[in-house]
């Protein structure tokens, strides 16, 4: 039998030493991204992420708990940027919003440091009822809501939602499904014709 002498570095497996904890939980993190992003919510497994992230599946449950819980961590913290939008469009007048508001989530897709971890999480949520669902949560209520509340109309609520429509939609269009001539269009292009729309959801009639 071999006995690990103290201070030589030998530990046992298991749960890391706190100094580690911090560095494996963003790991697994990154490795979901990429795995959600790249197959998506169904073909997406622990075990994968695991092998990505270069743990033990043990590890992954230790954190997150269930795939759907790992999902929504990887979701809420690739959404942060996305969830600065009220503050970002609503610094201003709501004359041009939509512009504001336009440029703002397709400057998103267009930076690949975002664009990774905004495809996991539509190719996952058009394809799982589990993955749409906590998807549908997040941005209810951490981004709409905070759109509409600064909308002062009956209706703001849906209004957001049809915003939000319109600029998912094309981005579906342009970096998921590429469709041409969308995919490859210049991006001032798209916003100099999308904004009006978008404004008019908003503050329209």
């Amino acid at each position: 039998m071999t006995n690990t002498a103290p201070g030589t570095g030998g530990r046992r497996r298991g749960r890391p030493p706190r100094t580690e904890s911090a560095g494996t939980r963003e790991r697994i993190l990154d490795a979901a991204r990429e795995e959600f992003a790249e197959r998506g919510y169904e073909k997406t497994s622990v075990r994968g992420i695991a092998k990505a992230a270069g743990v033990d599946s043990a590890l992954v449950h230790h954190y997150f708990g269930t795939k759907e819980q790992v999902f929504e961590a990887a979701v809420e913290v690739a959404l942060v940027p996305a969830l600065k939008v009220r503050d970002a469009v609503l610094e201003a007048p709501l004359d041009d919003v939509g512009e504001r508001m336009t440029r703002f989530l397709f400057g998103l897709w267009e930076n690949p440091a975002t664009r990774k971890p905004l495809l996991a999480i539509v190719r996952s949520a058009v394809t799982n009822e589990a993955a749409a669902t906590v998807f549908r949560r997040l941005v209810a209520s951490q981004l709409l809501r905070r759109i509409a509340g600064e909308i002062d109309a009956p209706d703001a609520e849906l209004r957001a939602e049809l915003a939000a429509a319109q600029l998912v939609g094309i981005a579906m269009m342009r970096y998921v499904i590429k469709i041409e001539p969308i995919a490859s269009a210049d991006i001032e292009r798209i916003v100099g014709r999308v904004a009006p729309v978008v404004q008019g959801h908003l503050t329209g009639p």
